[in-house]
């Protein structure tokens, strides 16, 4: 039985990846850094989790890379399923000495942080002929704009954070100002209206597309701007060709979702992406193909296989989401969180695996 190493169990997108590896037959071993794990990770008490690793410190520690590396050396050559930012950044700074013992995709350094950067990504799209928001060069000529850093992950901004609207001068140079604390360059973009989209692909180490999956956003928490807390899955031959396109240009390898907002390509996240149990949840075999690919099978790429129109939302969120709605008098989307509340599937329940939905529930109640 061939083993996956899956990182950073405290994300709830590991309890997708998890399950769905376990059920392809996979032996799941899990990490998690004890400085960030605040208590036991609830993806440890999955059925499917075969091996569950402490690892003292933080993913930010020097010592980080060998301490990893030596949880991968108790096992016959695992595959490598990074699923946080940092570790996937610090494997791809040290993948030769990663590649050595595990199998995995990743990309380089350059590729990473050229994605990351969302001026970056819009010069490269428009160099590509693909549809992206009008950049401004100091003082807009046209109102509402988006502000945003380059990159409010690396930050360490939340969700909500990373962007802010200014629909008038005097606010434009407020809140510009305002970001300027984070990032002394902040971008300025047309706001774009239109459904919030995303495009997930996975390309092996040849380049080669071999799984996509798109989806809309329905909801989101907070409802100013934070992650999706309901979304629905469907297809676009367009969307992924566009995307692939885009990523292609920087020699990507691995799995990204290329974000839209309408037909406008707004930014990238070159990594494993919070509405990730979508994938699970229309069946792409998503993250089993990864796998695969990693260990070095080579896999043709299958058009709108998986299902469309199934909707998943994270419960908790999706409740808030709903109630900011009510309270704000948007009847039409609190109504729509009621009746999802009954026909969305919940991103992290499943009927074979059901502890780690109820730890997650229970911790995250806790918590608020």
């Amino acid at each position: 039985m061939k083993t996956v190493i899956v990182t950073d169990g405290k994300y709830r997108m590991s309890i997708a990846a998890v399950r769905a590896l376990g059920r392809d037959g996979w032996r799941v071993v899990l990490t998690q850094t004890r400085s960030e794990a605040e208590g036991t990770p609830p993806v440890f008490s999955s059925r499917y989790a075969t091996a569950t690793h402490m690892i003292e410190g933080s993913v930010k520690d020097a010592e980080y890379k060998d301490r990893l590396l030596a949880v991968i050396k108790e096992y016959d050559r695992p595959v490598l399923f990074a699923l946080s930012a940092t570790t996937l950044n610090t494997v791809s700074r040290y993948a030769d000495e990663f590649k050595e013992v595990c199998d995995l995709l990743v990309s380089a350094p350059e590729v990473l942080d050229a994605l990351n950067d969302k001026e970056t990504v819009h010069a490269r799209a428009s160099e590509l002929g693909l549809p992206v928001p009008k950049q401004y060069v100091g003082e807009p000529d046209a109102y509402p704009v988006v502000i945003k850093p380059h990159c409010g992950e690396k930050l360490g901004l939340t969700a909500a954070d990373r962007y802010t609207i200014a629909n008038n001068k005097e606010e434009f140079e407020t809140k510009i100002a305002k970001m300027r604390q984070y990032d002394p360059e902040p971008i300025a973009q047309q706001k774009v209206e239109g459904d919030g989209m995303g495009a997930c692909l996975l390309i092996d180490a040849d380049g080669t597309l071999i799984n996509a999956v798109c989806h809309r956003r329905i909801r989101e928490y907070p409802i100013t701007g934070g992650p999706s807390s309901c979304c629905e899955s469907f297809y676009s031959e367009k969307m992924i060709a566009d995307a692939y396109a885009l990523l292609s240009s920087f020699g990507f390898t691995g799995m990204a979702m290329v974000e839209y907002k309408g037909e406008y390509i707004l930014e990238v996240n070159p990594r494993v992406w919070g509405s990730y149990p979508m994938t699970v949840c229309c069946d792409s075999h998503f993250t089993e193909d990864y796998a695969r690919a990693c260990a070095g099978e080579k896999l043709e790429y299958r058009p709108a296989s998986y299902k469309q129109g199934v909707r998943m939302r994270f419960t908790l969120n999706d409740g808030m989401s709903t109630i900011s709605h009510l309270l704000k008098g948007h009847f039409k989307a609190a109504f729509g969180g009621v009746r999802d509340f009954f026909a969305a599937q919940e991103a992290l329940k499943a009927k074979d695996d059901k502890a780690p939905y109820r730890k997650y529930l229970w911790k995250s109640i806790v918590r608020r």
